[in-house]
């Protein structure tokens, strides 16, 4: 599919962010990249280095664009103190869709946070059940999350202000082919990767789901939980919630290796459909 006018991509230069530029190029849209640093080696479009929490800036960044892929923040808790990331996440996230509003942009697709769910979670802070779904939103456990949750509400009014449809991608664990090389550490101790549920999302799935959202007919802000279709542990998703969290409500059936992060929806409602993971060529 391609537009006359660009896709912004913001965040351009991290993880997420060259995946969704690269899979944008190769559907044919054109794409302008923009993030806060030099461009990333081997980007060979177009690329404007802004700050985004310079409402100025993000205005410059957005005009003459058909859509934008917001996919820059401080990508977790932890890297910045608390309440720098709270402040510069939802300012950010505030500057885009205000501009988007301003200028009339037919779409807005950003990244929320599966954090929003209540991770991280452990034995003294467990789900309330699972497979984790949209409705145990929101719970969150941190600034960063609060700021996605934040966010999420800036979304639904700016969207319901200017008739644009936003859609949050709620992000499962961004893995790279270096981050599956960490696999085989997982697997002797249930505990290591229970914040997320042993949830994942492989980053050429990520990318994906970023055209998704695009594309979609949606109307008003919808937020979905982009996760794999499995787990990122060998062992069955019931005997891993057995283990680590026994009184837990189990909804429904699990397959031997099901996502407790559910895309359910996002498979509704903007067609995702995670085609990477871990486990090929592995039994399901």
């Amino acid at each position: 599919m391609t537009t006359s006018a660009p896709i912004v991509v913001t965040g351009a230069a991290g993880k997420a962010g060259r995946a969704a530029v690269a899979h944008l190029l190769e559907h044919g849209y054109d794409v302008l990249a923009t993030d806060l640093t030099p461009a990333p080696e081997g980007l060979d479009k177009a690329y404007l280095r802004a700050d985004l929490t310079d409402h100025g800036q993000v205005v410059d960044v957005l005009t003459g664009a058909d859509a934008v892929v917001h996919l820059a923040n401080i990508p977790a808790p932890g890297l910045r103190p608390a309440a720098r990331t709270l402040t510069e996440n939802t300012t950010m996230n505030a500057h885009v869709f205000l501009a988007a509003q301003t200028l009339g942009l037919r779409k807005v697709v950003w990244a929320s946070s599966e954090t929003t769910l209540g991770l991280a979670f452990s034995p003294d802070a467990p789900p309330r059940y699972a497979p984790v779904d949209e409705d145990h939103y929101p719970h969150p456990e941190s600034t960063y999350a609060l700021s996605k949750v934040l966010s999420e509400t800036m979304a639904e009014h700016i969207s319901t202000w200017s008739g644009i449809p936003f859609v949050g991608l709620r992000f499962s664990n961004i893995f790279t082919d270096e981050d599956y090389r960490r696999v085989q550490s997982f697997q002797d101790d249930a505990t290591a990767r229970m914040w997320n549920l042993w949830g994942y999302i492989d980053v050429r799935d990520a990318a994906a789901s970023c055209r998704n959202a695009l594309e979609a007919d949606t109307s008003g802000s919808v937020n979905v939980i982009i996760a794999g279709d499995d787990t990122i542990m060998e062992r069955p998703s019931a005997e891993l919630l057995a283990e680590v969290f026994p009184d837990v409500e189990v909804r429904g059936d699990l397959g031997r290796h099901q996502t407790l992060l559910s895309n359910a929806r996002a498979r509704r409602l903007i067609g995702f459909d995670p085609q990477h993971g871990w486990r090929q060529g592995r039994p399901a």
